[in-house]
């Protein structure tokens, strides 16, 4: 294959993976790694190695998408600092010690954990499980610690860790605004230092192809940053247009067949 035809591919991946998200309004991890894990097969990249290499390259796309988001939710000030701040030792750590213990793992065990993963999440969202609002929030070394568990779990699976981070915060007596906006800057530690660990634990790996370092793929980052982010204010303005609950359906049930691919191969 082509690096030309390569490239194009990723762009198409990026375009798709960015419509999605704005459509669905979840991050982009859950829906990049299926993507990259079908398109490295189609590639012929070592099966030994393809969620690794996945999971790597989808936290280094959210570097751009989170931070991006970060400094919008910060212009409307809905990134509430303290919490975030209470919450970052943990999140960088846990990001770092996420990557460590998939480093571990076979590709193969890595894949049907994240299908479990992604099934308990269209779960949660086919039956419409709201987080329940709470009024305290614990001292910094309970935030830490939730950080720690968001950061591992997020790095682990090559996510944002919004999944996670806004329920959690929303039980810590956040408002929905502070909390989504909170949690998208808790992506970009997650992401950047997840990323950075990734490409260390990876370097020099004999099954690497071409273009990547570590575990993270260049030309598969490339084109999914350029297309995802335009694509995803198509997304956006589709789910506008489309019934909610349908859309919250749609999505879960598309999570679920995922979930399933990944526990069955």
């Amino acid at each position: 294959m082509s690096s030309l035809v390569t490239l194009v591919g990723y762009l198409g991946l990026g375009a798709a993976a960015g419509t999605l998200a704005g459509l669905f309004g979840v991050g982009g991890g859950l829906i990049i790694v299926p993507a990259l894990v079908f398109a490295f097969t189609l590639q012929g990249v070592a099966p030994e190695i393809i969620m690794h290499l996945a999971v790597g390259t989808s936290l280094a796309t959210i570097v751009v998408t989170a931070t991006s988001s970060t400094w919008g939710h910060f212009r409307k000030g809905s990134l509430y600092r303290p919490w975030f701040l209470a919450l970052l030792p943990g999140l960088m750590l846990g990001a770092v010690g996420g990557v460590f213990v998939a480093d571990t793992l076979s590709s193969t065990v890595l894949g049907t954990l994240f299908g479990v993963f992604v099934l308990l999440v269209a779960v949660k969202m086919a039956l419409g499980l709201a987080p329940k609002p709470g009024s305290m929030a614990p001292g910094k070394l309970g935030m830490g610690i939730a950080g720690g568990v968001i950061g591992g779990i997020s790095a682990l699976f090559g996510i944002g860790g919004g999944t996670l981070a806004v329920p959690w915060l929303s039980r810590c007596g956040a408002t929905m605004t502070q909390a989504v906006g909170t949690s998208a800057a808790c992506g970009l530690p997650i992401a950047l230092f997840g990323a950075l660990t990734f490409i260390v634990v990876g370097w020099d790996h004999p099954l690497l192809p071409d273009w990547a370092s570590g575990f993270v793929m260049w030309p598969a980052f490339l084109g999914i940053v350029i297309a995802s982010v335009p694509f995803a204010h198509l997304g956006v303005k589709l789910a506008h247009v489309l019934p909610a609950r349908v859309l919250r359906l749609a999505f879960a049930g598309l999570l679920a067949i995922v979930g399933i691919r990944f526990l069955l191969t």
